[in-house]
Formats: C-alpha cells, sequence, structure tokens
C-alpha cells in the first residue's frame, strides 16, 4: 500500500498576494488525488513536527536560531535569501520536515511500501545554513538523514526531477559517500547550479549526477538521461531506500519553469525510480512534493505520479 502523509497546517504558510508557491497548491494536489480516485485508496501516515535533532542533521543550529527567531519577529521574507514567509510559516515548515520524516518512519517499517508527502513549503533549494528559493528546510534531506540516523539505512538516493536544480541538497550530500544525488533540471534556469562538472567532492566524489537540459525538452529527453546516467550508477550504488524530489514545475504549461513533460512522463519517471528500489531497495519509494505552480497541471501530474506509486 502507498501512504499519503498532508496535514492541513502546510496551508497556513503564506507568501503573500500572487505568489507562485500559494497556498492554493497543497489543496490542488489533494483534489487531484481525490478526482482520480485514488485519496480513499491510500492509507493515512500520522503527521508529526520534526524534531530539532532532526533538523540539526542537515542545518545549522544558528541557521535554525536565527530563522525561528526571525519568523516569528515577523520578517516578510527570510534574512538568508528570497524566500518569502509569515508568521506561520517556522510552524508550517517544522511540519512539513516532520512529514517527510515520518513518511520516513512508515516506509521503514513496513506500514506501508511507499509514501507521498504533499507539503509546505518545499525544501530543495535549502542550504545547511541558507533558507531560498521558497525553501525554510530540506525537507527531502530530513528525511534521507533520517532513514540512515533512525532506521540504519547505509546507502540513499535522492532523485530530483524538478525544473529547477536541487541546489540545497546537492550543498548538504556534497561530501557524503552514503548519498547518490541525481537530479535532471532545466538550464540556464534558477539557481545557476546544476553543471555536469559539479560530481560532488571528497567522499562524495561521482556521488553527485546532474543532467542540465534545455528548455523546450519533453518527457523522452528526461527519461533518457535517468536510463542512461542514473539507472547504471544506482546499480553501482545499490541503494537501501530511494527518495524523490518531486518537482511538477518541469511539466508543460508551467509559469516558471520551460519544459514540456506530460503526466504520462511523471508516471513513467516514477515506474523507473520504483524499478530501482524494486531491484536493491525492498521496493521502499517515499516521495515529497517540491515546485509545481500551474495548479491544475499540478493536480493532474501529482496523481499520475501517485497512481504509478500505487502500481496501477
Amino acid at each position: 500500500m502507498t501512504g499519503l502523509a498532508v496535514d492541513a497546517l502546510c496551508v497556513k504558510h503564506d507568501p503573500g498576494w500572487g505568489h507562485p508557491e500559494c497556498p492554493e497548491r497543497y489543496e490542488a494536489v489533494i483534489t487531484g488525488l481525490a478526482e482520480a480516485g485514488l485519496a480513499e485508496n491510500l492509507a493515512r501516515i500520522a503527521a508529526r513536527d520534526a524534531t530539532r535533532e532532526e533538523l540539526r542533521r542537515v542545518h545549522t543550529s544558528d541557521y535554525l536560531d536565527l530563522t525561528e527567531h526571525t519568523i516569528k519577529d515577523g520578517v516578510a521574507e527570510l534574512v538568508t535569501g528570497d524566500t518569502a514567509v509569515c508568521e506561520a510559516s517556522w510552524d508550517a515548515a517544522v511540519r512539513a520536515a516532520g512529514l517527510a520524516a515520518s513518511a520516513v518512519d512508515a516506509v521503514m517499517t513496513r506500514q506501508v511500501q511507499s509514501a507521498f508527502c504533499v507539503v509546505r513549503p518545499p525544501g530543495h533549494h535549502a542550504s545547511a545554513a541558507r533558507g531560498m528559493g521558497f525553501c525554510i528546510f530540506n525537507n527531502v534531506a530530513v528525511a534521507a538523514r533520517h532513514a540512515q540516523m533512525a532506521h540504519g539505512a547505509e546507502r540513499v538516493l535522492i532523485v530530483d526531477w524538478d525544473v529547477h536544480h536541487g541546489n540545497g541538497t546537492q550543498d548538504i550530500f556534497y561530501e557524503d559517500g552514503s548519498v547518490l544525488f541525481f537530479s535532471t533540471h532545466q538550464w540556464p534556469l534558477y539557481p545557476g547550479t546544476g553543471r555536469r562538472t559539479e560530481r560532488g567532492a571528497g567522499a562524495g566524489l561521482g556521488k553527485t549526477i546532474n543532467c542540465p537540459v534545455p528548455e523546450g525538452s519533453g518527457g523522452d529527453v528526461l527519461l533518457g538521461a535517468m536510463r542512461e546516467e542514473l539507472e547504471p550508477a544506482a546499480e553501482e550504488f545499490r541503494p537501501g531506500v530511494v527518495l524523490i524530489s518531486a518537482g511538477f514545475d518541469s511539466r508543460a504549461g508551467d509559469p516558471l519553469g520551460g519544459l514540456l513533460l506530460r503526466d504520462e512522463d511523471f508516471a513513467e519517471m516514477t515506474r523507473l525510480v520504483m524499478g530501482i528500489a524494486a531491484r536493491h531497495a525492498g521496493g521502499r519509494v517515499i516521495s515529497v512534493l517540491e515546485g509545481g505552480y500551474n495548479l491544475e497541471g499540478l493536480g493532474l501530474a501529482a496523481a499520475a505520479h501517485v497512481e504509478a506509486l500505487t502500481g496501477s
């Protein structure tokens, strides 16, 4: 069974009128799952806040203290970067990271086979000491470290197909040989990272794989990169659990991206990742929502992704 990690507290994060990362994104995903007839067949995963210890595994204490104090003092934007916030943003971000960790618990203890986390704010641009790009905490990084520290997963694969490069995730694990980070993304585009030459360093050399693609690329290009570069690397790496940074702003029609993926492409990419997990990780997959700013398209693409996760 596939689990669903959701909590309405994520709606409370409100970057302000007209912002693309709007509260309606949450409702768009939930509605998309319901209209596809998926919601009633998903096991609800218990919601909780991330603990301070879980957040400190990927973020510095100074960053956590600064961010908590400034958000609760009423700032309109993180002092570390371009992330608009409101007074409820701290609580929503702590809950989003906690939902990702709770999904890891459910998958690693075999309560469910896979899980999808509908979280806001997104996370893959947040590095150890900097929130940026709509992100406060790096939810997928928190999930990866939780799988390692709480459940003994030795090797974690993170697959990021957001239209934007997951620079924060890359930075956090750049010198860490226990995490394989694969990203396919539009180039050039915000935040300007993700070149092929960025391959990791030290113990992590070769464990960062970037596949930048030009504007106008479709699913055949991204799937080709995954087959040619991700699958062989995963065969060698043999992950114990697989995480997805599921950005749906790579779908055709998204206002912040220029890729042309269809809903069927997200389903096919999901099946490819599930194949990797089946061969090496006992089928364990946790998917965490990142971008996607065309509300109708977000709901449709998320439904196609989750339907594939269920094995339908």
